[in-house]
């Protein structure tokens, strides 16, 4: 184990709704985490919730709806999580979202606002709101799902990738600002970005049973990858890119 075990961490996890945040959730429960998830849908996020809590044994794990878009609900969403738990060790970033284009000349800019809000965003909202509380954990983790398109963008997914590419350089700059907080001694609190082609789940394979996916991330084995930032130390991992696919 590294400096980051997560037995008795207390974990945010945004954009808890969707399948790869129920994986996390139940992961992240199972290994002893309190573990309190974001989503925009209320009714998805109780059912990931719920999903979790059974599953893990009647683990501490709450959900609050949260609108990441706007900075102060953020930031309250932080505090309260201190204020109820007393700490906050792990904000693990799951907003996403995507959109192409046939061609890159046929680029809508629509797609690009709607994906810097999404993809871009809620990574500086929730970094912000999180940063000085993640530092002050002997364990603190800040988790980016990012894709590999951030650095080999194709001419269909200009938008997706150039915003893709942003959260990855801004949740580097947070990473230097742990770098720097831990001093001689090293960084005790990390940021780390995990990527992915794309992921896949359950569901997908029973609409598309004849698909391969090549090269995609089980949400199941991304939330495995999730848990084993806290199994190193932040020195390890902070600053990476984490590969869970071929690198292009």
């Amino acid at each position: 184990m590294g400096n980051g075990a997560l037995s008795g961490a207390v974990i945010a996890v945004a954009g808890a709704g969707g399948p790869a945040g129920r994986a996390a959730l139940l992961r992240l429960a199972q290994a002893g985490a309190t573990v309190v998830g974001s989503d925009n849908d209320p009714e998805r996020l109780a059912e990931a919730v719920d999903h979790a809590r059974y599953e893990a044994g009647g683990a501490t794990v709450t959900g609050d709806t949260v609108d990441l878009l706007d900075l102060n609900s953020t930031r309250e969403w932080a505090t309260r999580i201190e204020k109820d738990f007393g700490r906050v060790d792990g904000l693990v970033h799951l907003v996403g979202g995507w959109r192409g284009s046939e061609t890159f000349i046929k680029t809508s800019l629509d797609d690009w606002d709607f994906l810097e809000m999404l993809l871009v965003k809620t990574v500086q909202h929730t970094s912000l709101a999180f940063g000085e509380a993640l530092q002050a954990s002997d364990r603190g983790r800040y988790v980016l799902i990012s894709a590999a398109a951030a650095g080999n963008p194709t001419a269909g997914n200009a938008a997706y990738a150039a915003a893709k590419a942003a959260a990855e350089a801004w949740t580097l700059a947070l990473g230097d600002y742990f770098r720097k907080a831990g001093g001689a001694e090293g960084p005790t609190s990390a940021a780390a970005i995990l990527v992915v082609k794309a992921l896949v789940h359950d569901a997908m394979r029973a609409d598309r049973p004849n698909a391969k996916f090549a090269g995609f991330t089980d949400v199941q084995d991304l939330a495995e990858a999730i848990a084993g930032v806290w199994e190193k130390s932040a020195a390890e991992v902070n600053g990476q890119r984490l590969w869970l696919t071929e690198k292009p």
